[in-house]
């Protein structure tokens, strides 16, 4: 059977913020929600900038063949140029159609509710004396010119922020510039205020409101910064620096002042991006190449405006243009007896954000202050910025409670703040772990030992999302309150691990029969799952796997999944982002059907049903299958035993199984197809949000 190439995992995750531009398109969005999936679509695009382009740019440079070939472009888009080519046609095809959605569609559909949102037009007579008001009170306190031929080798363009190259004719007795010849053209740089002010003006009057960017109106006072001086020209421009650390496998010293350094050092990356706007003149564009050292960044014709993922503050706040609210589902408790006393009766199992993540709070508020409780455990990826759970860590420190926190510093983009968090919590005296050299500690576990009598009692929460309230708001993941003995015995034998990086091999030889944890056993435990569908298919038994994921990437289990459907086992993928698995192909994996959703939550939860010949066995979890999850971070899945817990992850997973209304499907070219219409109509989070309401009530 010959090879299956693999989806590339760059024009996948394009493809899938493909998807989140669509969003912007669609009429039965409501207005303001599909401005802010416009915004999503630009964040995501400045990170892949960041983060990926400077890792294929350093790809292409490596001549060997093995390298390329993992990549697998030219199976995906033959005759298409390297992938570096594919991927700039690939964006620019979207962005033509980012411009079509915002000035064809959401710039009318504003103007039709009475909000006239300018946009590459002149500032209304109407609003400009209020914006020139604007420009002196507030604006000008924010703006720096720059004389780019004197300041070449001292001005630095900061990271993602914007410019504009003013194009100024001198004349002689300008003390700003002065010339000789006053036909010479000078080259101001002159940043645009991201920091201390908001994007946007709003001015209402007569029930309209008309919402500018701070950009037209810097541009309507430049004589006011240039005087005596002739504009000639003001283009807007951004640079994207390459943002990964470049932290080394192996740690000596201090980790976290290593990472603080590294951090100041980030936004003086290389530029992997120059967006500038069309129609400036090409001597322009190739002086400020020169002067700031872009030669070796793509070079790229934005828009008017750059940063427009700050649409996400757009000024208008109005219930009838945005989602109706959906109040997160409470738990009733019939009386104030302890959590730990209930979840020793029942596991828990919370579904955010449809539910309140109070219990989750309310387990480490317990815990702190609970005079039984002698130790706490837990790992902390993403910490939330203002972090309740941070806070009663803390308390319970003082409080005299042994508490232990494996803080991850290489969480990208959250690494200034988990450092913030780590030494609040170490002054507090709780005792901070960091970073394992070469992996992430990617796993959202906790573990609480309370002492009854002469025993000592074990609790937890195993989770497939980070411990982060603010992110619980709007990210769909399934929390796992337990006292199941088995499950916390072995994880305890992981923190022993991460505490003292003594492999829990030495101690038993199966250490984890119940956990799925990388880097033990994950990997092989998936795969012997898949092996025993494909066992009962070749035996005419019922088979069938259904998998819920961010990501899907890693070779060695897509191949399994290969196999498995040539073999006859019905395949349900639900992936969001990156998908290298290629469904639908005949003779090879017909049996694969890949969904994605996107909607007003971010689906996050990763969830594994295993048929089993009837008997299914259901794991929830932190990992993804990418390489990175199942070789370089530790990674912790967990089973559900109780059958009511069971059937509720059925339940949500038919559901999006059912959606044809915010899911679509991956096809073998790499297409989103609209799910086929049916009745009735499904919106997966709507229906969930509705079933985990009534089962709440009941």
């Amino acid at each position: 059977m010959p090879t299956i190439p693999f989806f590339d995992r760059d024009l996948s995750w394009l493809s899938f913020n493909y998807r989140v531009l669509q969003e912007g398109a669609r009429e039965n969005v409501p207005l303001l929600e599909r401005i802010g999936f416009l915004s999503i679509y630009c964040s995501n695009l400045d990170e892949f900038y960041r983060v990926r382009i400077p890792a294929l740019s350093a790809l292409q440079k490596i001549s060997s063949k093995k390298i390329v070939a993992t990549m697998a472009a030219a199976e995906i888009l033959p005759g298409n140029g390297s992938l570096l080519q594919q991927i700039e046609a690939v964006v620019n095809g979207q962005l033509e159609h980012f411009g079509q959605i915002l000035t064809g569609q959401i710039l009318p559909a504003l103007a039709s509710q009475g909000i006239h949102f300018i946009y590459d037009q002149p500032i209304p007579e109407a609003v400009k004396r209020g914006a020139r008001e604007y420009f002196f009170t507030q604006l000008l306190a924010f703006l720096q010119p720059v004389h780019l031929s004197r300041a070449k080798d001292t001005f630095f363009p900061e990271n993602d922020k914007i410019y504009f190259a003013v194009v100024t004719g001198g004349s002689a007795d300008s003390e700003m510039a002065p010339t000789e010849d006053a036909s010479r053209e000078d080259i101001y740089i002159l940043n645009i205020p991201s920091d201390g002010l908001p994007r946007f003006y709003q001015a209402e009057a007569d029930n309209t409101q008309t919402i500018l960017f701070i950009d037209d109106i810097i541009r309507d006072n430049l004589k006011f910064i240039f005087p005596g001086l002739s504009i000639r020209g003001a283009y807007s421009i951004k640079i994207t620096r390459d943002a990964e650390l470049d932290l080394e496998d192996e740690y000596d010293g201090d980790l976290a002042e290593k990472i603080e350094k590294k951090l100041a050092k980030r936004d003086a990356g290389l530029a992997t991006r120059f967006l500038y706007q069309p129609g400036i003149p090409l001597s322009i564009l190739e002086s400020l190449i020169s002067s700031l050292g872009l030669s070796k960044a793509s070079i790229v014709a934005g828009g008017r405006y750059h940063n427009l993922r700050d649409l996400a503050v757009f000024p208008v706040k109005d219930d009838r243009l945005s989602y109706p609210k959906w109040p997160s589902q409470k738990r009733s408790y019939t009386d104030p007896q302890s959590l730990f006393q209930l979840i020793s009766e029942k596991d828990i199992l919370l579904h955010a954000p449809y539910e309140s993540y109070d219990p989750v709070l309310r387990f480490f508020n317990e815990a702190s202050i609970d005079p039984s409780v002698e130790e706490i455990y837990l790992t902390m990826y993403r910490i939330a910025r203002d972090s309740r759970i941070a806070h009663a860590l803390i308390s319970a420190s003082r409080n005299g409670k042994k508490v232990t926190v494996f803080v991850e510093l290489k969480a990208r983009f959250d690494e200034a703040n988990n450092l913030r968090w780590a030494g609040q919590m170490k002054a507090a005296g709780v005792k901070i772990i960091y970073s394992i050299p070469a992996l992430k500690v990617h796993a959202k576990v906790a573990l609480v030992k309370k002492r009854s009598r002469q025993r000592i009692l074990y609790y937890g929460l195993l989770a497939t999302g980070n411990l982060n309230e603010n992110t619980a708001r709007f990210y769909t993941d399934h929390i796992l309150l337990t006292g199941n003995h088995d499950l916390m015995r072995e994880l305890e034998l992981l923190f022993i691990f991460l505490g003292k990086h003594k492999d829990p091999r030495e101690s038993a030889k199966i250490p984890f029969r119940h956990l799925l944890v990388v880097p033990f056993n994950l990997h092989q435990r998936f795969l012997s799952l898949i092996d025993r569908e494909i066992e009962n298919a070749e035996k005419g038994l019922p088979s069938a796997i259904t998998i819920k994921l961010n990501n899907l990437e890693e070779p060695v289990l897509i191949t399994k999944l290969y196999e498995a459907s040539r073999a006859g086992v019905q395949i349900s993928l639900i992936v969001r982002s990156i998908c290298c698995i290629i469904p639908g192909v005949p003779g090879k994996s017909e049996n694969i059907t890949v969904r994605r959703i996107v909607d007003r939550y971010l689906e996050h939860g990763r969830v594994f049903i295993f048929h089993n010949n009837g008997n299914e066995e259901i794991f929830l979890g932190s990992a993804d299958w990418m390489n990175r999850n199942i070789y370089r971070r530790i990674e912790v899945c967990f089973p559900l035993y109780e059958e009511n817990l069971k059937q509720e992850i059925r339940e949500i997973i038919r559901l999006q199984l059912q959606d044809n209304t915010a899911a679509v499907l991956l096809n073998e070219a790499m297409d989103n197809v609209p799910a086929p219409a049916g009745d009735p109509l499904v919106r997966s989070q709507e229906a969930i949000y509705q079933y985990i309401a009534q089962k709440r009530q009941d």
